[in-house]
């Protein structure tokens, strides 16, 4: 029984060596792939060393997340650009891109821009996104509707409404990042999960960050995935081997893994 987590900072500083002894602690539960999500340039380093040293294990995107962005703004989306057509490197998307009302609502128009050019950007390469969506819905939705055509990809760190699944899904058919949100008791999480289809759901830990239950408030890392998937085949009420077979297959078929 293998996982895949779709969106992990285990190059985050607050990992000693970079999140090296998180990477091997995740291949012995079981998670075979893990995704580096981008949200700055300055992180670029980080991952690309960590995905040098474990290249069975690592994939990367190249990105610039809503609250990053920089004064330069066409700047910075130039060495993205830059980055995605290096050759060699193991990258699988563009992401984690997308709109955040929630702490930078002063910045919605440049938000905007940049996550349009980011997603034009995987249009042009046939590449997936990544999408960061936090209070701002109604946006990310315009700019999707806006592009040329609508790629593939999947809303990281989904944690809304049946309703919300209804609305994206007017716009197109996404994948949903499912991580340990759906572990806590008063999420609401656990009710979407039937709407969204144990088709359309991917795993993710958004590590450092947002612990599955019994670890909440402690330190995230990659291992959790399987306490992830035990919820979400507890929920729709099916083995923890079929979320795994299955999420692993679409992780796999949506980032070309």
């Amino acid at each position: 029984m293998t996982f895949i987590d779709t969106h992990t900072h285990l190059n985050d500083d607050v990992y000693s060596d970079y999140g090296i002894d998180m990477v091997q602690k995740a291949i012995d539960a079981g998670v075979e792939f893990m995704i580096l999500p981008g949200t700055s340039l300055t992180e670029l380093e980080s991952m690309k060393a960590l995905a040098a040293r474990y290249p069975e294990h690592i994939r990367m995107f190249a990105g610039l997340h809503p609250t990053e962005l920089t004064s330069d703004v066409d700047g910075a989306l130039d060495v993205i650009r830059k980055e995605l057509d290096t050759p060699d490197l193991p990258y699988v998307g563009v992401g984690e891109i997308g709109i955040d009302l929630h702490e930078a609502s002063f910045s919605i128009e440049k938000q905007m821009y940049a996550f349009d050019a980011q997603c034009r950007m995987a249009i042009d390469r046939k590449l997936p996104i990544n999408i960061h969506c936090r209070d701002g819905l109604e946006q990310t939705l315009e700019v999707l509707r806006g592009l040329p055509e609508i790629p593939n990809g999947a809303f990281h760190c989904f944690g809304g409404t049946p309703r919300d699944v209804e609305r994206i899904r007017e716009v197109g058919d996404f994948y949903f990042g499912i991580n340990g949100i759906v572990t806590f008791k008063n999420s609401g999480l656990r009710e979407t999960l039937p709407s969204i289809g144990l088709d359309r759901i991917i795993l993710e830990t958004d590590s450092p960050y947002l612990s599955p239950v019994p670890f909440r408030g402690k330190l995230n890392d990659s291992s959790y995935i399987p306490l992830i998937a035990q919820t979400i085949a507890q929920t729709l009420g099916v083995t923890l081997e079929t979320v795994a077979q299955i999420t692993t297959s679409s992780a796999r078929k949506l980032y070309s893994i």
